[in-house]
């Protein structure tokens, strides 16, 4: 599961649906992985724009990355600083949570992450 795929996850529970504390859900245990990907900052330009920029700086800090600065880059900033550029690229791209669990802040529910697949399958009495 890629880093970038936790942007858009939110709580299954019923009762999470209404709460902001829901998402992100947050990596426990993680064993990650990274793959060799080419830079594509067209990519990265193109995403910018629909990432919950406050959940991708909880998610990066929870899994050991580099404090991402307070407001996302522009596309000027990206194409003047490589390293910003690599550091984004590394984290949303290269980076896969291969094994552990994704806990939600709200309701404690803990989902499993197996060879890299999250299983959302909630138990009959959360549906």
């Amino acid at each position: 599961m890629k880093v970038l795929t936790l942007n858009f996850l939110t709580c299954a529970v019923k009762t999470c649906k209404s709460s902001s504390d829901s998402f992100p859900l947050h990596p426990k245990d993680a064993e990650l992985a990274s793959d060799d990907v080419e830079v594509n900052p067209q990519l990265l330009v193109n995403l910018l724009p629909r990432i919950d920029w406050n959940a991708l700086r909880t998610t990066s800090t929870e899994l050991g990355f580099p404090q991402l600065p307070e407001q996302p880059p522009t596309a000027e900033e990206l194409g003047a600083d490589e390293k910003v550029l690599k550091d984004l690229h590394s984290l949303l791209i290269e980076t896969q949570i291969m094994e552990g669990k994704l806990v939600c802040g709200h309701c404690g529910h803990e989902y499993a992450i197996r060879e890299g697949i999250a299983n959302f399958l909630l138990p009959s009495h959360l549906v």
